[in-house]
């Protein structure tokens, strides 16, 4: 088995990647922030390397003696932070990791990119070859930093897989929370007409997809979007979540823009004074832009297959909720 090195395995994705190398038998080495708590590892079956994907030096280090690479660390999800920190880290710490892993000579770099370097889906479903479009300062950090990995494979000859989620969700993870919560206590509020389609991938789906391109030769210098066998649009995903938690499907709607409008201003004045707004830009968007892909590409190449439908993934993400007292 081979030594693995594992960024962002504090998170919700690079945790469950983590744990699932770990129980294949690999050594799993894990970078991880100082401060960050990783009391839930087994420390007798892992290696930790504390420090930061933007400290060159403590990159390095993590990487002696490693053959492949999962790159999952980035900032995200939060408003409150100034455009330097999401470029510091998504765009630069990639950079450095690239370095890295050049000079240590590892066999494989996997690099979890994001379907948002594509921005809103003008005609969906949207392949790999669609242009970049990216729509807000985390995609277009990660759009960057996705150059920089296929370049590095282009001039230094890195052997480099891009994976591209789409919108990831399953047991463990909060980003979904506020949408089920508000849906099971009767509250939730369709912004516009509801027909924005979505597209998202259950965790273990996404994770053997994961596995799969660090092992097939032929993933060697492409890009893989990867997300469950359909895209919906969000009614029909309210309809799914409604059925799941035992409540009738929502039918509250409400016009998009000027909740767009008030989120900007919510945003911005709270960036000013420093704390993490209640609504923002980027999550408000989500009722507008399309995000619906084609995911030949990885079945063909990877052998990837969800083997999760949406219907189950929802089913079993509100039982963990439930579960957890968080419905």
């Amino acid at each position: 088995m081979s030594r693995i090195l594992v960024t962002g395995a504090t998170g919700f994705v690079g945790y469950r990647l983590a744990k699932r190398l770990i129980e294949d038998g690999h050594c799993v080495r894990i970078l991880v922030r100082p401060n960050r708590d990783i009391s839930s590892f087994d420390l007798e079956r892992i290696e930790v390397a504390r420090g930061d994907v933007t400290d060159i030096h403590a990159v390095k280090a993590a990487m002696h003696g490693v053959e492949t690479v999962y790159h999952i660390a980035a900032v995200f999800r939060t408003a409150a932070l100034p455009d330097t920190v999401y470029w510091a880290t998504n765009y630069h710490g990639t950079k450095n990791m690239l370095q890295a892993a050049v000079n240590a000579g590892v066999s494989r770099f996997v690099y979890c990119s994001t379907c948002g370097v594509q921005g809103n889906i003008h005609n969906p479903p949207a392949t790999e070859d669609a242009p970049y479009n990216p729509g807000d300062v985390y995609q277009r950090s990660k759009a960057k930093a996705e150059q920089e990995v296929l370049q590095a494979h282009a001039d230094l000859g890195l052997p480099v897989t891009v994976i591209r989620p789409v919108a990831v969700y399953g047991p463990g993870d909060s980003r979904w929370l506020k949408l089920f919560r508000s849906i099971a206590r009767r509250r939730f509020v369709m912004l516009g007409s509801g027909e924005t389609l979505i597209h998202m991938v259950y965790i273990s789906d996404l994770v053997e997809a994961f596995c799969l391109a660090a092992q097939n030769p032929s993933a060697v210098g492409r890009v893989y979007t990867i997300g469950g066998e359909k895209y919906v649009t969000l009614n029909e995903l309210a309809r799914i979540i409604a059925a799941a938690v035992g409540v009738p499907e929502p039918k509250l709607k409400f016009p998009f823009w000027p909740v767009r409008l008030l989120s900007g201003v919510v945003e911005d004045a709270c960036r000013i004074i420093g704390v993490e707004p209640p609504i923002f830009r980027r999550r408000v968007d989500l009722f507008v832009k399309n995000r619906a892909f084609d995911i030949n590409r990885s079945k063909i190449e990877l052998g990837f297959q969800p083997k999760v439908s949406l219907e189950e993934g929802v089913r079993l993400t509100a039982a963990w909720y439930k579960s957890q007292g968080m419905l």
